[in-house]
């Protein structure tokens, strides 16, 4: 791990698994340290707009740009993006900060922080989950049609080479499904700037394109600290029966919050939502959101 040469004990990047993690270190070195997981297709920026209410309340943020996402954590290989090495490189994070962390994420990186929290659940203090639920109750939600059609681009997502073109091309078809699942221009145009000509689409497709490598020894397991999963009721991509099983999977004190009218781009598109539930979760009066 280093740290800014100007601002000492700030986490500007850390290693892991033979790669380099940028990350994004905010609020007061002193504060309880919250570590926020972006989903796809986004990266620690998603969180912009939340940050500024959770560090007026005391809390420090840590945010990494995750693997396929950051330009020194690029591998090529499908087998790279496995869970259980998404898992490992957000517990070697923690690791050096030196946790427990309130830990929190937004669809994928709600994905990740499920299984870290039920693989380690020494690192973690709190958990708060955006939109995508428990992984054994997703799986269980996918028998259900509904969940199925809903994840009808994943299986997308398996073709080589013909999701990026569909999704680089300006104004194309895949603009327009995103659009369609709630982007909006400006959101778009981020998608321009910080995936495409990054260079992170091809990393954040391997993410599903591993999918089918899951680490089943994590499936059926509980979460064994304090949790709280939110999701919107406008959410396209992730349908509720699989929300409502996610108390199954959590042995400890648990709140479901629904969020009416909201898509599923909680964290940039409703982030007094998103500010209030993480501060009720990791037990501080709210602030206000930015």
């Amino acid at each position: 791990m280093t740290a800014s040469a100007g601002t000492p004990g700030r986490i500007t990047t850390y290693e892991h698994d033979g790669l380099r993690f940028d990350v994004r270190d905010e609020g007061p070195l002193d504060g309880d340290v919250v570590v926020l997981l972006h989903g796809f297709p986004e990266r620690s920026t998603s969180w912009r707009d939340v940050v500024p209410a959770l560090h007026a309340a005391g809390l420090r943020t840590i945010a990494p740009d995750q693997r396929g996402y950051s330009p020194g954590a690029r591998p090529r290989r499908r087998r790279a993006y496995r869970s259980a090495l998404l898992t490992a490189d957000v517990a070697a994070l923690v690791e050096r900060i030196g946790g427990p962390v309130h830990l929190v994420g937004h669809d994928w990186g709600a994905a990740i922080a499920w299984s870290v929290t039920t693989a380690r659940p020494d690192l973690v203090r709190t958990l708060t989950a955006f939109s995508v639920p428990h992984p054994t109750a997703y799986l269980r939600a996918m028998a259900t049609t509904r969940q199925a059609r809903d994840s009808w681009y994943m299986y997308f997502f398996q073709l080589p080479r013909l999701p990026e073109r569909t999704l680089s091309r300006r104004g194309g078809r895949g603009e327009r499904w995103l659009a369609d699942g709630g982007l909006t221009p400006a959101d778009l145009e981020r998608f321009r700037t910080e995936i495409v000509e990054y260079g992170a689409l091809r990393g954040g497709l391997g993410w599903y394109r591993a999918m089918l490598m899951l680490d089943r020894s994590q499936l059926g397991r509980k979460v064994r600290v304090p949790t709280t999963m939110v999701w919107s009721d406008q959410d396209a991509a992730i349908s509720r029966p699989g929300v409502d099983l996610c108390a199954r999977y959590v042995d400890a004190p648990y709140e479901l919050v629904v969020l009416e009218g909201v898509d599923h781009w909680i964290p940039t598109h409703a982030p007094r939502a998103a500010v209030d539930a993480i501060l009720a979760r990791t037990g501080r009066p709210s602030a206000g959101a930015a």
